[in-house]
């Protein structure tokens, strides 16, 4: 199953480059975790125009998986990529957090079954 990904860029000049990256680095999320994530939004800006502080670039990141929504953002000055990558990894360990949940969970579960039927 192939996760619904949805890119919007704010304040920036629409770039090929960019989306194709923002798509790989989700396409690598769903690797990690298949058919985990059902829904992801990506939003791509340059918040503020400040020439005298350089350029502020944002990622924003909405990820649906079973039982809860994900969402991260992250900030970077002068480089777009960097706030992307440091995003992709924010939510990876919240993935990586929410998977071990949900395994212990259903790891619980299992064992009660388990208990009572011997």
């Amino acid at each position: 199953m192939t996760a619904e990904v949805q890119v919007t860029m704010r304040g920036l000049q629409q770039s090929e480059a960019l989306e194709a990256r923002i798509r790989e680095r989700v396409a690598k999320l769903e690797a990690l975790y298949p058919g985990f994530i059902m829904r992801c939004h990506v939003v791509a800006e340059q918040p503020h125009h400040h020439h005298h502080q350089g350029e502020q670039f944002a990622v924003r990141m909405d990820i649906a998986v079973p039982g809860r929504d994900i969402a991260v953002n992250r900030e970077h000055s002068e480089d777009i990529y960097v706030a992307l990558r440091d995003a992709c990894n924010a939510a990876r360990r919240q993935l990586d957090q929410h998977a071990r949940l949900k395994s212990r969970k259903t790891h619980g579960r299992r064992r009660a079954r388990e208990g009572n039927n011997g």
